[in-house]
């Protein structure tokens, strides 16, 4: 039992520093000697989780959205806006996170890493809510869930990456309550648009909201 754990935490580990790397330096320029140094880890071990630079990679790409984990919520719009301003603002303090997102919009990673799994698996994640959505009387008649929702991960995307780029994402929060605010009219009930809460701080205070156990943040550190 003691050294599944310990294996894990070097995964992890593993996994935390080569997020950090492949951030600051795009697939091309990152080594597996910059990934085994941030770790603290020997070669053997990283070998042991990770074959190749390309696993490692695709290993960091596949943790991306465990990281928009929240509480249910009886509004399941209320939901897919809060998971947008969760992992929003675990941008900030996530290497591993921002590893991943880099990753996904990295032209130069070869072709043996999926840059599609994240963006499919996003889509796959929120349709279902955005399904529930509709159920519960929550979205106009014309809007179609799985459309919608690719919709909102693209602009996500784009967003965070002109955030990125302009002011190291500080503002991303901001962002993201100018995108809601264009979108929410044109796919939610007239009812329900003064009930939901997407403003600027939402993510931050849905995360602290979180029990310790329940903070992912906390539980990965």
């Amino acid at each position: 039992m003691a050294k599944q754990e310990r294996a894990i935490r070097t995964r992890r580990a593993i996994l935390e520093a080569a997020g950090a790397v492949f951030d600051e330096h795009g697939y091309t320029s990152t080594t597996i000697a910059m990934v085994l140094e941030r770790a603290e880890v020997t070669k053997g071990a990283l070998y042991f989780h990770f074959p190749s630079k390309e696993s490692l990679a695709q290993a960091v790409l596949d943790e991306q959205v465990p990281f928009g984990s929240i509480p249910s919520q009886p509004c399941k719009l209320q939901e897919v806006i809060d998971i947008t301003f969760v992992v929003g603002q675990r941008l900030l303090s996530n290497a591993l996170l921002r590893g991943s997102v880099r990753l996904a919009v990295d032209q130069c990673a070869p072709p043996g890493v999926d840059h599609t799994g994240p963006f499919r698996q996003w889509a796959d994640h929120l349709t279902p809510l955005m399904e529930q959505a509709r159920k519960q009387g929550e979205l106009l008649p014309t809007v179609e869930p799985r459309d919608t929702v690719e919709l909102l991960v693209g602009s996500f995307t784009g967003i965070q990456l002109m955030a990125r780029a302009l002011t190291g994402r500080s503002d991303l929060g901001r962002r993201l309550s100018v995108l809601w605010s264009h979108m929410l009219p044109s796919i939610a009930v007239p009812g329900l648009l003064l009930g939901l809460d997407s403003r600027a701080d939402r993510g931050a205070r849905v995360l602290e909201s979180l029990p310790p156990l329940e903070s992912l943040d906390r539980a990965i550190s």
